[in-house]
């Protein structure tokens, strides 16, 4: 079987930047990997991980080019993953990160599982959309508001020592 995917750039600019691609649900993460790298023009020396996804893209477990974890945990490695054990009819997106001092992000979707086309060397990259820029888009990391934040917010200058209500002698 075939599985087809979308990958996406994660980019704050009005041109969608993305590729749809081809790859044997035989072959591991790494060809997925080095897929995505070549179609999107990286050379594909730079660290990177997939991530399984929800529906809501959340980033979920990690699945990694090298172990970077020095023994102290386990770590799927993408070498070691099969794509069939991944990505399948009920997990179907990933977020895949290359490159992690630029971060270029990107959100891979399983459109579909196909039959084999004869005479069609896989993986296929079937469809390209939209320029890369030269650098990594921004990314803005704003943290979720939960429900204590009102509770502590106490117009409180924290600069204003003189006037805070503790014992400075505390040593």
């Amino acid at each position: 079987m075939i599985y087809r995917f979308r990958v996406i750039l994660d980019n704050d600019t009005e041109e969608d930047i993305f590729r749809d691609l081809e790859i044997k649900e035989t072959d591991t993460m790494e060809d997925l990997h080095n897929t995505i790298t070549q179609s999107f023009g990286f050379d594909g020396t730079e660290m990177a991980s997939f991530y399984l996804s929800d529906d809501q893209w959340n980033q979920g477990e990690e699945i990694s080019l090298f172990d970077m974890s020095e023994g102290m945990n386990e770590v799927r490695l993408m070498n070691e993953t099969s794509l069939s054990d991944t990505v399948h009819e009920a997990q179907t997106k990933l977020i895949y990160v290359y490159d992690f001092l630029s971060m270029w992000t990107f959100y891979v979707e399983l459109a579909d599982i196909a039959e084999e086309d004869e005479g069609v060397d896989y993986p296929n990259l079937m469809f390209v959309q939209g320029q890369v820029p030269d650098d990594a888009p921004d990314k803005i990391f704003e943290a979720e508001k939960d429900e204590f934040d009102d509770e502590y917010d106490d117009d409180f200058d924290v600069n204003d020592y003189d006037n805070l209500d503790f014992d400075e002698n505390w040593n």
